[in-house]
């Protein structure tokens, strides 16, 4: 049964990338902590600087929040404190450390995004919000979160924040996790200071609207600095498919703006028929900042597929699928873009699926020239990361199962077009009860 199915998904999409084993090495430096961590993000200023984040896995009521680490391309970075400290909100107890992501703006400007937990002295009642952090000079060598400002964008009913820039324009997308999950999107018009709604990327797209209604996954919104349009990625279901009682992704989608948020228009990348679903766990979207093209990867739980599209997402690309053995089973999919290099990034195993108890997992990253006419698959880790069942039912998954939560990223130095890839590895550390405790490694191409 599993095989007829796998030859209906593959007819979906035009071919195999012609993917070939590549010869990129990595240095690979884990950032220990005795907190632990998991969902790590990295960034690359203009000048090589790295920034890291990761989120804390256990909680210490006095010191818990996401970590944020910087440095030299290369280097060990430096272990800077939490990004999200010293956020209060009157009768309640602040956390953060839930979802994050940042970038780096084109005046070395951090624009960082986080999900706040706002609990109730009792510890019986909570809600999820959404900050805002910005920190000026993140590539000085004395930066430090002193100079950093911190505020709430919303309070209320958020869920998995994503953030961007174009100069001093700087957009943040996050879901309506209590009424109907659609996309919010806020804008900055003055680095980050102050927020204002603009439009929502899903609202107003006829079918595409009732399609994603209590039924998307969203992936990070990006801003293009070469026409300042604004794209946002989110994969969605289909009308009538026990409409709110399942759970549907099998397309994916790309909306555009180009007034600045304002207004949105939704372009089909890929679909593939029921019961495939694009969760596994993000769609993943980038920009090449030198030519404005555009570059998604998702994956349907076996097999990452690749889309471009050179006439600002209007127009997609057949999909091909760019994982190959040992890659055989491939999830979690990001994306990085910059100068016509792009790279791709994958968990993967040899096992035919990720339920698989015994899989042994590792690192890939698969690099094209050509706008996808062809990539080299390298190993990125130099020891597996992980070993049987990889979750991606979120809060549903069963323990040890979800120890690399949801994400992992990569991002080009744009000083010398290397890669640094950021994951996570729950076999270097244990807790004081012998569970894994994960930890996030900091790869460096070389």
């Amino acid at each position: 049964m599993r095989k007829a199915l796998l030859v209906v998904i593959l007819a979906g999409a035009s071919a195999f990338a012609g993917t070939v084993s590549g010869s990129l090495s990595f240095s690979n430096t884990p950032l220990l902590r005795p907190e632990g961590e998991s969902e790590p993000a990295v960034a690359v200023a203009n000048d090589g600087t790295v920034a890291v984040t990761g989120l804390q896995w256990l909680f210490n009521p006095s010191f818990f929040g996401t970590h944020f680490w910087t440095g030299p391309f290369g280097s060990t970075p430096t272990f800077q404190g939490l990004l999200d400290s010293g956020l209060r909100q009157p009768g309640k107890i602040v956390f953060g450390s839930g979802d994050a992501d940042f970038d780096i703006g084109s005046n070395n400007t951090l624009h960082a995004t986080m999900l706040m937990f706002f609990i109730n002295p009792t510890f019986r009642a909570a809600q999820i919000g959404v900050s805002a952090v910005i920190c000026p000079n993140v590539t000085s060598a004395n930066f430090t979160l002193q100079n950093c400002t911190r505020h709430f964008v919303d309070r209320t009913q958020s869920d998995r924040d994503w953030i961007t820039s174009d100069g001093p324009h700087v957009y943040l997308s996050y879901h309506d996790s209590g009424f109907s999950s659609l996309i919010h999107v806020q804008r900055s018009d003055n680095d980050g200071f102050t927020w204002h709604r603009v439009g929502d990327p899903i609202v107003g797209q006829d079918g595409i609207t009732a399609g994603s209604t209590f039924n998307n996954i969203q992936g990070p919104i990006v801003a293009d600095p070469v026409t300042h349009n604004v794209y946002d990625i989110f994969a969605s279901g289909q009308t009538g498919f026990l409409k709110g009682r399942t759970f549907t992704p099998n397309h994916v989608f790309v909306s555009r703006s180009t007034d600045a948020g304002k207004h949105w228009t939704a372009s089909l990348v890929f679909q593939l028929p029921p019961p495939a679903k694009f969760d596994n766990v993000f769609p993943a979207l980038a920009v090449d900042s030198t030519n404005g093209n555009l570059y998604a990867v998702f994956s349907e739980g076996h097999h990452v597929f690749f889309s471009m599209s050179s006439d600002q997402g209007v127009h997609w690309s057949p999909a091909v699928v760019v994982n190959v053995a040992p890659a055989t089973t491939a999830i979690f999919p990001w994306i990085a873009a910059h100068a016509g290099t792009v790279d791709v990034v994958y968990y993967a195993t040899t096992a035919a699926s990720k339920n698989d108890a015994s899989a042994i997992w590792n690192v890939y990253l698969a690099q094209t020239t050509d706008s996808g006419a062809s990539f080299a698959q390298s190993v990125v880790s130099n020891t597996s990361n992980h070993m049987g069942v990889i979750c991606t039912n979120g809060t549903g998954c069963a323990p040890g199962t979800r120890n690399l939560l949801d994400l992992f990223k990569v991002a080009i130095n744009p000083v010398d077009g290397r890669a640094a890839v950021i994951y996570t590895d729950d076999t270097l550390t244990k807790d004081t009860a012998g569970n894994p405790l994960p930890q996030i490694v900091l790869a460096a191409q070389q």
